[in-house]
């Protein structure tokens, strides 16, 4: 609802300043090896957007920046893994572009099915996120933490959370708001302490803290712990049997342990064919970093 991926664009609508939305159309119009990332303003203003910083939030969403090289060391590295490498080849991590984005994209999915916390989210999103419309379409974006937490428990409650994760999220929603709990000041700390800051919060585990330091907050040295989808793919890809010890089989990734997170989940999609496998590398090229540029709307 909030991520649109139609076609060969991604849409996304942002925030830019005070009151304003735009909506960003991103288009590849390269490959995987020569990347041309454009982005262009479908609906709002282009000065706004711009003075905003919305290109460089999309790279972040988008994961432009990060260099896929670890995904060739790993498949080179490790042999089990050499085939999901190639298919994989290019992937950047992904992330969520606010700290109240990424809890609200993990609270939701705590011991429910991922249709389960879709279907929550997606509600979330239409009651307290803002839309904008576009060629008779509703675009929305998401829900800013101020929205969530001058919310009250039983609306949150319709929208499919428990009484105890629509009182974590609020409180988590209130903490972000007043500046009392702060992604810079979190960002800045080594990932064993921010760890435990997280884990101080009410309704947040060991899991929850780590999906949100390695999708909030890009940390790629994080294997979320107790990831049931996430282990299950990895120990497949691996060849681990039901009594391997999993977490030493994470540990020996190292600062990789983020890359090897999305390739159990990249696996998956490859799997159900939700995503297409790479073509060839051609001799001796990699994936450079893309370079998006701007361009005018209906560009």
């Amino acid at each position: 609802m909030v991520d649109v991926w139609e076609d060969d664009y991604y849409l996304r609508v942002l925030p830019a300043g005070g009151d304003e939305l735009v909506l960003l159309r991103v288009e590849n119009r390269g490959t995987i090896d020569e990347p041309d990332v454009q982005i262009s303003v479908q609906h709002g203003d282009e000065a706004s957007a711009s003075g905003a910083g919305v290109v460089q939030i999309v790279r972040m969403i988008l994961g432009l920046d990060i260099d896929p090289e670890p995904i060739r060391v790993l498949g080179e590295a490790e042999s089990k893994l050499r085939l999901t490498a190639m298919a994989l080849r290019g992937m950047r991590p992904p992330r969520f572009p606010t700290l109240f984005e990424a809890f609200a994209n993990v609270v939701p999915f705590q011991q429910v099915s991922l249709e389960a916390g879709l279907a929550i989210t997606g509600r979330l999103v239409e009651r307290f996120g803002r839309c904008v419309e576009v060629d008779g379409r509703s675009f929305h974006a998401f829900p800013t933490p101020g929205a969530v937490a001058e919310s009250r428990l039983p609306t949150l409650r319709a929208c499919g959370l428990s009484a105890r994760k629509a009182e974590s999220l609020r409180g988590i929603a209130r903490s972000i708001a007043s500046g009392e709990l702060n992604g810079e000041t979190i960002a800045s700390m080594s990932t064993l302490d921010a760890l435990r800051r997280l884990l101080e919060l009410p309704g947040i585990g060991p899991w929850s803290a780590g999906l949100v330091l390695l999708r909030g907050l890009g940390r790629l040295d994080v294997f979320p712990s107790g990831d049931v989808g996430a282990e299950r793919g990895l120990r497949s890809l691996l060849h681990l049997g039901p009594r391997a010890a999993f977490g030493r089989a994470v540990e020996r990734f190292g600062d990789l342990r983020g890359y090897v997170y999305f390739y159990s989940l990249g696996s998956s999609l490859l799997a159900k064919g939700l995503i297409h496998p790479a073509p060839p590398a051609p001799r001796g090229r990699g994936s450079p970093a893309p370079r998006p540029r701007r361009s005018r709307a209906g560009a």
